[in-house]
């Protein structure tokens, strides 16, 4: 006899939307919800399965057994199944047992629920994402922090290795216990953001995450939902914002998730030229199917709104949006127009965009991690663009790095890797990342992509550091970086903390601090980050010597900051032009001694009145080796001439 009764949470509009592809909060329809039903308390169940012969609910309350608790068809051809069991609650395991048209019984997880088992079955947990939140004010005034126009600074997290403590190594820290080194950590540190890697449900510890199965669910290998929300909760009491790592580019094979999910290709595109990803062995969803665009597009607000994260990262853009991406000729169909760009993969990443931004406006941000120059994606939908606030700024991590492997003899050679970005860096609304994928699989940490000795090494990371964050556009450092990790990045094991002990690490993650610190409090360095004015090269051509020197403009007319960059070992009398009747202060160094540089003060020690660099004035400085330098102009002279000796590295 079946015990399943019915019942429904789905409105004829309800389904409606969902088949337009317009419905963007099905997780207060699917899955499983508390309910009552002729005064008894139980469990409504609902799963899409168009192609099911039969749907039933399996689980330890019936002993796994798929005939006994049948759920209903609707009658309006959704392809939805559902009904009510009496007497479940909170910590039910379950599963779907969906018969295919072949006759076949897959147990699948629910796609909708909230906590997933961490185990080899990873059955589905009845759950809640009930919280007594705490962070009103952070809501109320986020906008601020979000806004383009504001200081963003993002420390990227691997929530499994950033740190982990006591006797068992493998042991993760829980969401709870991460909070209480995270948050203080990460607010003296002065980043206005974290970005945690996917903390969706993920089987596979080796994917960092990125192979996702419970796209609704919190994963439980750190705790249940209500620890992840007193986590975020904690950082948004301390002023910092959350962005979580988002993909809706892919999703893994296996069996109890979404792949094949009612026998058919029910999430992923049936052509495996457009279905599989050849790089991750993975399936590619049907953006063309608009059941699964309510799906992705419910998903990502079901975590701006349940969770009250500040941003999404979208994970793989440019896998999405090219049909070729990673595939050989005769391995993909060009589209209508003979072109290589998949769509519906653009229509949906528009669609994704709009309905995010419409619901919560510059209280949120979405970034594109996108590596190709695909044009458009951070200017409005109604342009033709694909409307994300950020994208990463790829090209200049790929040419900075570059050029800080080179030898120093040989960086004139280089000279424009550095400049270059200037000639794109207002197309987009850029992040620049120096984020986990730098760090693993042989490319060597931050730290061992510098060259010559440990002084060197240092000391070149502390200029780069400079030019990163004087540099228009947001920044994101991943874990680790801040310190000089000198391992690669390993998932499996805490960081290397036990380096802070040692002078040249400590010095660089003070640095870090500090510059994080003088990125909030000067306006000049970000006010104007994502438009022309707030950037002009004074000197972009000093090859000889690897010096560059370029301004940072804010919105009133005397907030400037001069950047001047020594990318050699070499102490250097220099003269830069500057505007008439002006005054400048040097209120940072990178070899200052604090951080274990080598102590070389930059003085200015000359002032001239004489046309120089297309400017009527020129000051003289000094510029210790491997250094980036910055000035502040100030209405009056506040500092007495004077002439440093000379040092050589």
């Amino acid at each position: 006899m079946n015990s399943v009764k019915t019942y429904t949470l789905f409105t004829d509009h309800d389904i409606y939307l969902f088949k337009e592809g317009k419905h963007y909060k099905l997780y207060d329809k699917f899955g499983a919800h508390s309910a009552e039903k002729d005064g008894v308390v139980g469990v409504y169940f609902s799963v899409w399965a168009p192609n099911a012969k039969k749907v039933s609910v399996i689980g330890n309350f019936n002993n796994w057994n798929h005939k006994d608790h049948i759920l209903f068809p609707r009658w309006d051809g959704s392809g939805i199944w559902e009904g009510f069991i009496a007497g479940l609650t909170w910590g039910t395991l379950y599963k779907y047992a969906i018969e295919t048209g072949r006759g076949e019984i897959l147990e699948k997880s629910d796609p909708y629920a909230l906590s997933w088992e961490q185990n080899i079955q990873a059955a589905s947990l009845v759950s809640t994402t009930w919280y007594e939140w705490n962070d009103k004010e952070w809501l109320e005034n986020r906008w601020k922090k979000n806004t383009l126009n504001a200081p963003i600074s993002v420390y990227e997290i691997h929530l499994g290795s950033w740190v982990r403590e006591g006797s068992d190594p493998k042991r993760f820290l829980n969401y709870r216990e991460v909070a209480k080194k995270l948050v203080p950590y990460v607010k003296e540190m002065g980043f206005t953001h974290v970005e945690f890697m996917p903390v969706m449900e993920y089987p596979y510890d080796p994917s960092w995450g990125y192979q996702i199965t419970g796209f609704f669910a919190a994963t439980s290998r750190f705790g249940s939902p209500q620890d992840l929300m007193f986590l975020i909760d904690e950082l948004h009491r301390n002023d910092v914002g959350v962005i979580l790592d988002w993909v809706p580019s892919h999703f893994p094979g296996d069996a109890n998730g979404l792949h094949r999910f009612d026998g058919t290709y029910l999430y992923e595109h049936e052509d495996p030229r457009k279905g599989f990803h050849p790089d991750w062995k993975s399936y590619i969803f049907n953006y063309g199917r608009n059941e699964v665009k309510s799906f992705l597009i419910s998903n990502a607000m079901f975590w701006l709104e349940r969770y009250h994260v500040d941003g999404l990262r979208v994970d793989a853009v440019t896998s999405m949006l090219h049909l070729d991406y990673s595939r050989n000729e005769g391995e993909w169909e060009p589209n209508i127009y003979g072109g290589n760009v998949n769509l519906e993969a653009k229509v949906f990443l528009q669609d994704f965009n709009k309905a995010v931004y419409k619901k919560f406006g510059d209280n949120i941000i979405t970034i594109a991690e996108e590596s190709s120059d695909f044009p458009m994606l951070t200017k409005p939908v109604h342009d033709d663009g694909i409307g994300f606030g950020m994208k990463w700024m790829m090209g200049w991590m790929h040419d900075t790095l570059d050029y800080f492997k080179e030898e120093h003899e040989n960086r004139k050679f280089h000279h424009h890797k550095l400049t270059f970005a200037s000639m794109y860096m207002h197309n987009e609304n850029y992040m620049m990342p120096l984020s986990h994928d730098e760090v693993v699989h042989g490319k060597a940490s931050l730290i061992y992509k510098m060259k010559g000795d440990e002084w060197q090494k240092f000391a070149n990371l502390r200029a780069l550091y400079v030019y990163m964050f004087t540099h228009p556009g947001a920044k994101l450092l991943f874990m680790g970086d801040e310190f000089g990790q000198t391992n690669e990045w390993n998932f499996t094991r805490s960081l290397d903390w036990h380096l802070l002990q040692y002078p040249v690490h400590k010095g660089l993650q003070s640095l870090v601090k500090d510059l994080n610190h003088l990125y909030r409090s000067e306006t000049a360095m970000y006010e104007n980050q994502f438009n022309h004015c707030g950037f002009e090269w004074v000197e972009a051509d000093d090859i000889e010597n690897s010096v560059y020197v370029y301004k940072r403009n804010g919105k009133k007319q005397d907030d400037v900051l001069i950047v001047v960059l020594n990318l050699t070992p070499r102490v250097l009398d220099y003269k830069i032009g500057v505007p008439a009747g002006s005054h400048w202060q040097i209120i940072f160094n990178s070899d200052d001694g604090k951080y274990a540089g080598s102590g070389i003060r930059s003085d200015i020690f000359k002032e001239q009145n004489e046309d120089y660099m297309y400017h009527p004035k020129s000051i003289s400085l000094n510029l210790p080796p491997l250094a980036g330098v910055i000035l502040k102009k100030t209405k009056e002279k506040k500092y007495k001439l004077q002439r440093i000796k000379q040092h050589k590295r």
